[in-house]
């Protein structure tokens, strides 16, 4: 069946697999500087609390597209430690709009700098028409697998 495949689609499968079990270690690391109780599963949650701000969990949960009742156990841990907090929604009291403490936003920055900093030095020789290619193209990825 491999050899069925064309060579391109076997030669994105290999990256992506080997960008995947290189984002599940940068999510274990990142996640222990956080905060040594930190579940690494959550990096992507501070990630997203990180570049929204306020968002309402069930808009969160949609973006992710895990379900409300998961999203709102990880919400709770990341409570519990003190790096995201609830408040009411101003648009809607019955709701709540989650958002990183100020602790929280610092440790994350600080956990996250030294992988950016790698980012950057990869991409550095890159032209920015390629930088800005590969930003859309991952994008384009992401939002067609699902």
């Amino acid at each position: 069946m491999d050899e069925q495949l064309p060579e391109s689609l076997r030669e994105v499968e290999h990256e992506l697999t080997a960008l995947l079990r290189r984002g599940r270690a940068i999510s274990w690391e990142i996640a222990s500087e956080v905060h040594p109780d930190l579940e690494p599963n959550t990096y992507g949650l501070l990630l997203w609390l990180r570049r929204s701000g306020a968002i309402r969990l069930t808009d969160l949960a949609a973006r992710l597209r895990i379900g409300k009742g998961t999203l709102s156990r990880q919400i709770q841990s990341l409570e519990s430690l003190g790096l995201v907090r609830r408040e009411p929604d101003p648009s809607d009291r019955r709701a709540a709009q989650l958002s990183l403490t100020e602790e929280g936003q610092r440790r994350f920055d600080n956990a996250r700098a030294p992988r950016l900093g790698q980012i950057r030095r990869a991409l550095e020789s890159w032209p920015q028409q390629d930088v800005e290619d590969f930003a859309r193209l991952l994008r384009r990825f992401n939002d067609a697998w699902g």
